[in-house]
């Protein structure tokens, strides 16, 4: 649905994995690949083939960092900042189908819900990788 819905908005060299990527860059700005793959919960692995699509699209810059030259960081283009209207008026028109007739009070709680399930995902995740 939503894919469908990028191409309704003439957004066709996106699918929504690489928009989530573009939506972390969005909101947080140039990124190095490790920070990315945390907030996009994408491995390393298939973040590194989707930042290839998306610099040979012209959607993102990956430099290397002059602090530290083993990190990568990943910055939006020019055409990337010119598309962020249109994934937001996607991404609007999904929280209405999602949300469609159900009264503010359920969302709010369905939201609170899905908040916890998140910290609780997210806590397990880093005991993990500590090795606890």
């Amino acid at each position: 649905m939503f894919d469908k819905l990028l191409r309704e908005y003439e957004i066709t060299d996106l699918n929504s994995a690489q928009g989530r990527i573009l939506f972390v860059l969005w909101q947080s700005g140039s990124q190095p690949i490790s920070e990315l793959a945390r907030k996009t919960a994408l491995s390393k692995t298939t973040l590194t083939s989707m930042l290839e699509r998306l610099e040979q699209a012209g959607h993102i810059l990956r430099q290397v960092n002059e602090a530290d030259k083993r990190e990568t960081i990943v910055s939006l283009t020019e055409k990337s900042v010119a598309l962020q209207g249109r994934y937001d008026a996607v991404s609007a028109e999904m929280l209405r189908l999602y949300y469609d007739g159900l009264p503010e009070q359920e969302i709010d709680r369905f939201e609170h819900i899905l908040r916890h399930i998140l910290k609780n995902l997210t806590e397990y995740e880093q005991k993990n990788k500590d090795g606890n």
